[in-house]
């Protein structure tokens, strides 16, 4: 198992240490609802370090951007960050990923700890156009500072301002004395805040400069157990469970991430956009539970006559709601917000209702 620069931190802590993605990471500090609910209403920081980052380069480096990933990325600016995936070329998914673009000729990508080997190797084997490549993954640590409190409490770590700053943009910034960070009001909760990048040779400094910068706000370390209920509520995906290399990003709801553009041919375009007009057989829906259950991977969903039709791709409790929720792929016809639906527990239908997402609705 590979360590980040804040194991020492995280065992000092007492947390609950798991091998996750290939890395030794805290899975909880205190309990999960508790840290859940530290995030939803005030402050928590993730140690994040295990993420993969990808530096891409030179006067092709949109060029490349362009053919290997979904989203139009022409569209950035330097300081907006985009989110997109990697196309398989079988109409799949190798990843989904963050595109962050610096300059006209750099862009930063950032992608799923799991997936750092197979993604470096498909982007590799997809450079014909001279593209300059570089993986940076072990040498970047990242901490996402996140809820409605996270911005406030950064703020004084840093001249620059940043509390009014938009969503899914960052800017390089002197942060705890340390110069040239990145800094992006990015996220994986939905509850706001910020994710900050940089040297591991920092990663100490940072995170103690963030703790002191929260202590007025009861900033908390969190684990990777309240990180995957928090995505859950707001229907975030999940690589691995939600989608992968058999999903497509038009089943799973990510039409959004997938631009037809004329002047943007990128791989799997032609079967992607057939998908788009002509729909897909099954798609990602997100759900709540009516009965009492608890939704897990893999249980089959299924109609009111208890034909399957389904599978569940990721479920919880939902600490908020207090409910079941999940998320999963079913028919089409099934798919629709308000579809009534049956999740089968212990050989039990349990009736539950498609929603909209985010499952949870602040």
């Amino acid at each position: 198992m590979k360590r980040t620069a804040l194991s020492n931190i995280h065992e000092k802590l007492g947390a609950k240490m798991v091998s996750f993605a290939g890395f030794y990471m805290p899975l909880k500090y205190t309990g999960d609802i508790e840290e859940h609910l530290t995030v939803r209403n005030g402050v928590g920081v993730f140690d994040v370090s295990h993420m993969g980052e990808i530096w891409i380069k030179g006067p092709k480096a949109l060029d490349f951007v362009q053919k290997v990933t979904s989203n139009d990325a022409s569209v950035l600016f330097d300081g907006k960050v985009q989110y997109s995936c990697f196309p398989n070329g079988k109409g799949g998914i190798v990843d989904d990923l963050l595109v962050y673009r610096i300059n006209a000729e750099t862009y930063l990508m950032v992608v799923n700890a799991a997936n750092i080997e197979k993604d470096w190797n498909w982007i590799n084997s997809q450079n014909d156009i001279g593209a300059v490549l570089y993986n940076a993954s072990d040498e970047i640590s990242q901490l996402a500072v996140q809820g409605p409190l996270a911005l406030k409490a950064m703020q004084k770590l840093t001249n620059t301002p940043i509390i009014d700053m938009e969503y899914y943009t960052f800017k390089k910034v002197t942060f705890a004395g340390v110069k040239d960070l990145i800094f992006s009001t990015t996220g994986y909760t939905g509850a706001g805040g910020c994710e900050i990048y940089f040297a591991n040779a920092e990663a100490e400094h940072i995170w103690n400069a963030v703790f002191e910068a929260g202590k007025e706000y009861n900033i908390k370390p969190i684990g990777l157990a309240a990180r995957d209920t928090l995505r859950l509520e707001m229907g975030f995906c999940l690589y691995g469970n939600d989608i992968n290399d058999t999903t497509s990003p038009i089943q799973a709801g990510l039409g959004w991430i997938t631009k037809f553009t004329d002047y943007k041919n990128f791989i799997d375009k032609k079967i992607l956009s057939e998908q788009k007009k002509n729909g897909t057989p099954t798609k990602l829906v997100g759900f709540k539970m009516i009965d009492r259950g608890i939704p897990r991977h893999e249980y089959e969903i299924c109609d009111a006559g208890g034909n399957k039709i389904g599978y569940v791709t990721s479920g919880t409790i939902s600490p908020v709601m207090k409910i079941g929720i999940g998320m999963g792929y079913v028919k089409s016809e099934f798919s629709k917000p308000d579809s009534e639906v049956y999740v089968k527990i212990r050989e039990k239908l349990l009736k539950a209702k498609v929603v909209k997402l985010p499952i949870y609705k602040k």
